[in-house]
């Protein structure tokens, strides 16, 4: 007989399989929870692949877009300096009202000076209310008194404002009656170049096309733009030397390529002949654009014919040094010329067969042509710029010296002008510089100093600029500046340019311009030669200055900006050169220390003697020039008798080797001294490293 089970077995049972269902249900939930999230985690890295490959893409697209970008810089410098003369040839012509200035002066703006003060409303002064009658007549009166005081404050106010207006007006009428006054008088002075432009006259003829070569647009900026100019009024011929560019005005690369692979970019060269042909194109480009500025310049029909000389400034493979190597020649009649199409022509077939001229078969080895007429070789008859008779900056004019100053400028790419004639504290010439980065508006202040500027004029030339809102001031002297000026300008956008350095610009820029010695005329160097120094035929230079600095005196023996050699440097361990033409000796009472020197005995390559003085390491281990004060150089002959006394530029603290100037050979066979000014921080082995003495 079965037995039934009781119910308390029944409800355990139950339980049980409750239970159990809950952990199933659990465990499959766990299991669904652990699959979403991997499927979530799979759909997370998917995303994360996919925006990393997009970023890749982006990443690869920017790098493609920026050598396709210098792809197309490079064929677009290729293309200017292809169609560089079809271009230049549709540029305005150049003309002598280019030179005038309009008649345009700045309005008055008075600013806040303009608006009266107000005065202020009665109505605002009423009293409203108050408890009693007493009261409010009170606060009226109180009142009244308040409007009584600001009006009358108003009225003082308006007042002064009114002589503050009628002062700024009288100023700005005589501001600007001498901006006026000085704008026709600059175009007096262009109708007067016109005039004498008419009539051939020989510096009118140099000025004007000199102006029109510098101020031309045609060229691109990395070109040079240096020319050397002289005018033969007999045979109406005007004689240039202008400055070609290098060969590396024709980019090397012809394209630009991103390589995926190694996340690089490669560049492919330009073949080697296309890129030698395209440099000879363009400097044939050069010289028919020269050509075409000059004739198209000529409005009065004053030149006749021009010879064109083209160079670059390079080391010369003959030599070694650097020197201005004559690529091409021509001599074009204004005939000849006015029957070209320059639009169309082929620019080395026109130079070297329809006008006959000369261009280097390889000028990026820079294999030279022999140039034809040069200005320097005109008859004295005739006037150069930039090259020739260089005129004394110290006996110019005071306005014709601002005017070249402000030339200057023009030639070195910015729009210059010169201003109303002030004080030392005004302004003598007003640059604008178009660089967008670097440029803005000059303060030129122009002094004509014999000796040291005070630092009171770089002062009040930094005041001035503060004054103006100029971005930079410039100081231009004929003379040098003492450490004080230097010491004044260190973090301010103050230039200062010494006399040495103005003429090193001047010449740079085809500029004329020298400085001569104390006597305003060249140096009278007696001439000799090594057996004529017994008999006491030769010059001595004695060196005096102010101060306890213990110095040493060299020299050395130049071609141009390089010593001839290692024994060409005389100083304390090699007291004479090799042929003897340059020796130290004691030298006269006064002297601190003295050379002789026989211009006749050196050597036939050496065109520049150039005099150092250095701090004496051992006298003064820590020294600087800041003590080198007052000094110069006495010329004397063998007999002591002094010729000429010759100033140089004072030491600055912080510096212990000074260039003092040097002897240079001109073209007439005398010896001019040029005063110098460098100087050198990092002791005598640094000035000697740029003449070319290796020093260990």
């Amino acid at each position: 007989m079965s037995r039934r089970s009781n119910g308390l077995v029944g409800a355990w049972a139950e339980a049980q399989r409750q239970l159990q269902r809950q952990h199933e249900a659990q465990h499959r939930a766990a299991v669904q929870g652990a699959r979403e999230q991997e499927r979530l985690q799979r759909a997370h890295e998917r995303d994360m692949a996919r925006l990393h490959r997009e970023q890749q893409a982006e990443y690869r697209r920017r790098r493609e877009a920026d050598a396709r970008r210098r792809t197309e810089e490079l064929e677009a410098r290729v293309g200017v300096l292809e169609g560089l003369l079809a271009a230049g040839s549709r540029v305005s012509a150049f003309r002598t009202a280019s030179l005038g200035r309009a008649e345009e002066i700045e309005p008055f703006a008075p600013g806040q000076l303009a608006c009266p003060v107000p005065m202020p409303d009665v109505n605002r002064y009423q009293v409203q209310g108050g408890w009693t009658a007493g009261r409010r007549a009170q606060a009226q009166q109180e009142a009244h008194a308040r409007y009584q005081q600001d009006w009358r404050a108003a009225q003082a106010a308006e007042a002064q404002r009114q002589q503050q207006l009628a002062a700024y007006r009288r100023q700005y009428d005589d501001w600007a009656q001498g901006q006026l006054s000085e704008i026709r008088r600059h175009n007096a002075g262009v109708s007067e170049l016109a005039v004498a432009l008419r009539r051939g006259d020989a510096g009118a003829v140099v000025e004007y096309f000199s102006a029109a070569l510098y101020s031309s647009s045609a060229w691109p900026a990395e070109f040079p733009r240096q020319v050397t100019v002289a005018f033969d009024p007999a045979g109406r011929q005007l004689v240039l030397d202008w400055e070609l560019p290098g060969f590396t005005v024709v980019p090397e690369s012809k394209s630009v390529r991103y390589l995926v692979g190694s996340d690089t970019e490669k560049e492919t060269p330009r073949p080697v002949g296309q890129r030698r042909a395209l440099y000879r194109d363009v400097l044939a480009q050069c010289v028919l654009l020269v050509l075409r500025d000059v004739f198209a310049a000529d409005e009065f029909e004053v030149v006749e014919s021009v010879a064109l000389n083209g160079f670059v400034h390079d080391i010369d493979p003959a030599t070694g040094r650097q020197a201005s190597v004559c690529l091409s020649t021509t001599m074009v009649s204004r005939t000849e010329f006015g029957g070209l199409n320059l639009e169309q022509v082929n620019a080395v077939d026109c130079l070297t067969g329809a006008l006959r001229g000369q261009l280097s078969a390889r000028p990026d080895q820079r294999l030279a042509v022999r140039p034809g007429r040069i200005p320097a070789e005109l008859e004295s008859g005739s006037v150069s710029h930039g090259g020739g008779a260089e005129p004394d900056l110290l006996e110019m004019d005071p306005i014709e010296f601002e005017g070249l100053v402000a030339e200057l400028f023009r030639a070195r790419g910015m729009h210059a002008v010169t201003t109303q004639r002030s004080n030392d504290g005004g302004v003598d010439v007003e640059a604008m510089d178009p660089d967008p980065i670097s440029g803005g508006k000059i303060i030129v202040q122009v002094k004509r100093y014999r000796n040291t500027v005070p630092p009171s004029a770089v002062r009040d030339l930094y005041g001035t600029v503060q004054g103006a809102g100029a971005n930079k001031g410039v100081l231009v002297t004929t003379s040098g500046f003492g450490p004080g000026s230097y010491t004044f300008a260190e973090g301010k956008p103050l230039t200062l340019v010494s006399g040495t350095e103005l003429v090193d610009l001047l010449g740079r820029c085809g500029l004329r311009g020298r400085l001569p010695g104390a006597g305003g005329a060249g140096v009278p160097a007696q001439r000799s030669s090594p057996e004529g120094e017994a008999a006491g035929e030769h010059n001595v230079l004695g060196m005096t200055w102010s101060g306890g600095a213990a110095l040493d005196v060299c020299a050395l023996v130049c071609r141009g900006g390089r010593v001839l050699s290692d024994d060409h440097f005389v100083f304390f361990n090699n007291p004479r050169t090799p042929d003897g033409a340059v020796r130290a000796v004691p030298g006269f009472a006064e002297d601190r220390a003295a050379l002789s020197v026989s211009f006749d005995a050196l050597p036939a390559e050496a065109d520049r003697v150039v005099l150092v003085a250095a701090v004496d390491p051992e006298a003064e281990p820590s020294g600087d020039l800041a003590g080198f004060t007052q000094a110069c150089i006495r010329l004397r002959d063998a007999r002591g008798v002094e010729l000429d006394r010759l100033e140089v530029s004072d030491g600055r603290a912080g510096e212990v080797a000074l260039v003092l100037g040097s002897f240079r050979l001109r073209g007439s066979g005398d010896w001019e001294f040029v005063s110098g000014g460098k100087g050198y921080a990092d002791g005598l082995g640094a000035l000697l490293r740029e003449y070319g003495i290796e020093v260990a």
